[in-house]
């Protein structure tokens, strides 16, 4: 099929980001029903992180490639596949093995990237733009003239919510560091300072009446104080523990204690619903569906970059190779928007 060798980055166990290994394979070869895709864009998200501490809820044992998204071209397709597929640049979401130069896939699971984005703006919207928007109109069910409230606004899943919100028609409350905060009021975004104290004091003098649904990434007792600042008939989607990410013990405690939670809160007769937001939720019920799903879902967010209505913002690129400084720029915090791996 081709002379090229594979790359790939390799996360051998619990490391620091200089413990990542490159390591070089042959090019794999696609089965019945499967394509192998170039990758041109790759990212480094928050699951990285925690996948990196041996923190990610149901992260494969070690050695193992990470990656959860990418974008690239289509290289080969197996048997039963349309051939016309090849040099079609796709989406896929991955979970694992995102890091490579060279990517075996289900053709299934292969999303169109229409013409008129790059692949590094593309990639920015994979699996943030997926979470973002499953959680604002599938979860939430969010209404033109509601009131939200997102954590971690100037983030990568927050601040393409805002920007959906925003699209939506939703008012938009956002607690964010104050170096985002011109950035947020700019897209219309009414930021609150989370290491200003009491983030809800501050969120109860803009929303005195409470938010009608707030999306939560934090966990521990962020959850709590997020449930307490719902309107009757307001809804919680809690989508991550970040605040434990740091934390030794149990990688599944702290999201079973949320789960165990939303559980008991939607339980109780108090006209408001808490939801656990999971991407993959579905997929071993019905593969086809949640295909179905995921593919419209990502299609409606690449349309409303490619128009202009949501930006897609890039903190950096580097080369796969570089994958150690990408981890260490992304933990950092010290960046704005996607941190890009490039083939």
């Amino acid at each position: 099929m081709t002379t090229e060798r594979r790359i790939e980055v390799v996360l051998p166990g619990i490391v620091a980001p200089e413990g990542l290994e490159i390591r070089e394979s042959a090019v794999p070869q696609p089965a019945r029903g499967q394509i192998v895709v170039a990758m041109e864009a790759t990212g480094v998200s928050f699951a990285e992180q925690q996948m990196r501490r041996g923190r990610y809820y149901d992260q494969p044992p070690f050695p193992f490639v990470p990656g959860y998204d990418l974008v690239g071209r289509v290289l080969a397709t197996g048997e039963g596949v349309d051939p016309g597929l090849v040099g079609v640049r796709v989406a896929a979401l991955v979970k694992t093995g995102g890091w490579a130069s060279h990517v075996l896939l289900d053709a299934a699971d292969a999303v169109p990237v229409p013409d008129g984005l790059t692949a590094a703006e593309a990639e920015t919207v994979v699996v943030n733009g997926i979470t973002a928007w499953q959680m604002l109109h599938r979860t939430a069910r969010v209404r033109a003239g509601q009131t939200v409230l997102v954590h971690g606004a100037g983030g990568g899943v927050g601040s393409v919510l805002v920007q959906l919100a925003r699209l939506a028609g939703v008012q938009v409350i956002g607690t964010a560091s104050a170096r985002h905060h011109d950035a947020l009021r700019a897209l219309g975004v009414r930021p609150v300072d989370y290491r200003a104290g009491d983030v809800p004091a501050q969120v109860r003098e803009l929303a005195p009446g409470g938010v009608d649904a707030v999306f939560d990434h934090v966990g521990g007792r962020s959850v709590v104080d997020s449930w307490r600042l719902l309107a009757p008939g307001g809804t919680l989607v809690s989508y991550g523990s970040a605040s434990t990410r740091d934390d030794s013990g149990s990688k599944q405690w702290p999201v079973l204690k949320i789960l165990a939670r939303t559980w008991l809160w939607t339980a109780l007769p108090n006209g408001r619903r808490a939801h656990f937001y999971n991407i993959w939720a579905g997929r071993s019920l019905s593969s086809d569906r949640f295909r179905a799903r995921l593919r419209a879902d990502l299609t409606e967010v690449f349309g409303a970059v490619r128009r202009g209505e949501v930006t897609a913002r890039i903190a950096v690129q580097l080369p796969l190779t570089e994958a150690a400084e990408a981890l260490r720029l992304a933990e950092s915090g010290t960046v704005s928007g996607k941190v890009v791996l490039t083939a």
